[in-house]
């Protein structure tokens, strides 16, 4: 496998990628939102039937807007994951031959991307029978052109989001939710007597036209501000919308990058036989993750991720250098970050860890405030427990269940009665 500093770059890379794609979109929600509200001014004033109406009409306008949105917001994170998929694909290759010796490099087999491939990802419903999708492979198979080394529209097609939708789907029942929930949010005020200034400020929080605060667009987009502080100055119409986004374009990215390192180890199985999983060594990781973390699997026979939303693991090749005939390069020296005590940076950190640690080695290191934060109070002492009997990577891997669920404490304890 590559170097340690070089993965963890490119997560990083790939995390503030989607940050930037999701801030895109949540803006462009956000203003829509935020019109529709300017709109209610000088309701309060109108008679009963005209007050109807015109809330009718703002409503009506919202509900084509945001229909508009899901559409446009689809094509831009479609154009993004077509993009992505062939430089992951690219940097995939070329970290196979950063681990092979100069003269064997040349034998790294590089995966073509079906010009499709996207738009499968982000539009086609596995289970519907769609010819699009399947016309770069027909046409392929009636060429007779070598399809072992392409990431084809067909492969897009299987790819789903973890509750099992699709990217358009999703943000077509977001846009129609928030419209049924500005409707029922701007009813109710007015039916307890809210004012319209009332039900504007509950409904778009401190958020204004383009920007966060008083700022300009320009002043926003120079003071880098994140989708974090967007979401923490929302109100009841655009946090929770806005963190949806998120979810979905950071999964998205996962899957599209795992899709495409996945494809190129496919396409070498000479070199790649196997795959570990590796997750972030901070307390936001999921129980799943922080047991998957280290884990060697068979090509095509593991778990990978993303294996929720917002999923931030990732993987990498296994090289086989004993089949290759070759000896394996010495453990590599470079770190791996360690997130507990600030975010990932482009760099590689000071508070760094050995590369090769583990989720439960890096826990079992952290303060009694990391590990409680990370499993709960109550679980540590059986965390401790554990590792003393069955060190602290299999101790982190027996607080999940065979079908990757947390262990309650109250399991825990019947599994693990004290001494």
């Amino acid at each position: 496998m590559s170097t340690p500093s070089e993965l963890y770059r490119n997560a990083i890379d790939l995390n503030r990628f989607s940050n930037s794609v999701a801030k895109r979109i949540a803006v462009t929600y956000n203003d829509l939102i935020l019109f529709a509200v300017a709109e209610l001014r000088g309701i309060d004033e109108l008679t009963a039937p005209a007050k109807a109406a015109r809330l009718r009409a703002i409503l009506a306008q919202l509900k084509e807007s945001l229909d508009g949105w899901a559409e446009t917001s689809t094509l831009t994170v479609t154009d993004d994951l077509q993009g992505l998929a062939v430089l992951q694909s690219e940097y995939v290759a070329n970290e196979l031959r950063q681990a092979l010796p100069v003269n064997m490099r040349t034998q790294i087999r590089s995966v073509q991307i079906s010009p499709q491939f996207a738009q499968a990802v982000a539009t086609v419903d596995p289970t519907a029978i769609n010819v699009v999708a399947l016309s770069d492979d027909l046409q392929a198979a009636v060429e007779g052109v070598q399809q072992t080394f392409q990431l084809t529209a067909t492969q897009g097609t299987a790819i789903t989001l973890p509750n099992g939708k699709v990217l358009n789907k999703s943000f077509r029942g977001l846009a129609e939710s928030q419209a049924e929930l500005f409707s029922k949010t701007v009813r109710n005020g007015l039916l307890t007597g809210e004012s319209s200034a009332q039900i504007a400020r509950r409904l778009k929080g401190r958020l204004q036209f383009g920007d966060l605060g008083p700022l300009s667009p320009g002043q926003v987009r120079a003071a880098g501000l994140s989708m974090q502080q967007l979401v923490q100055a929302g109100g009841e119409l655009t946090s929770v919308s806005n963190r949806q986004v998120m979810a979905l374009v950071r999964t998205s990215v996962n899957q599209v990058a795992t899709e495409a390192r996945q494809q190129v180890y496919k396409a070498n199985p000479d070199i790649v036989k196997r795959y570990r999983y590796v997750a972030v060594l901070d307390s936001r990781t999921s129980a799943i993750c922080r047991a998957l973390d280290g884990k060697v699997f068979v090509l095509g026979k593991g778990p990978m991720p993303p294996q929720h939303f917002n999923c931030r693991s990732t993987h990498v090749a296994v090289i086989d250098y004993k089949g290759l005939g070759i000896e394996p390069p010495p453990p590599s020296k470079l770190r791996r970050p360690n997130t507990a005590f600030g975010p990932l940076q482009r760099g590689i950190r000071g508070d760094s860890v050995p590369g090769n640690q583990t989720y439960g080695e890096w826990l079992n290191k952290q303060p009694r405030a990391v590990q409680e934060d990370v499993l709960g109070k109550g679980k540590v002492p059986y965390f401790n427990r554990l590792v003393r009997r069955y060190g602290p990577q299999d101790a982190i891997r027996k607080f999940v269940s065979a079908d990757g669920s947390e262990l309650t404490l109250k399991e825990l304890k019947l599994r693990y009665p004290d001494d």
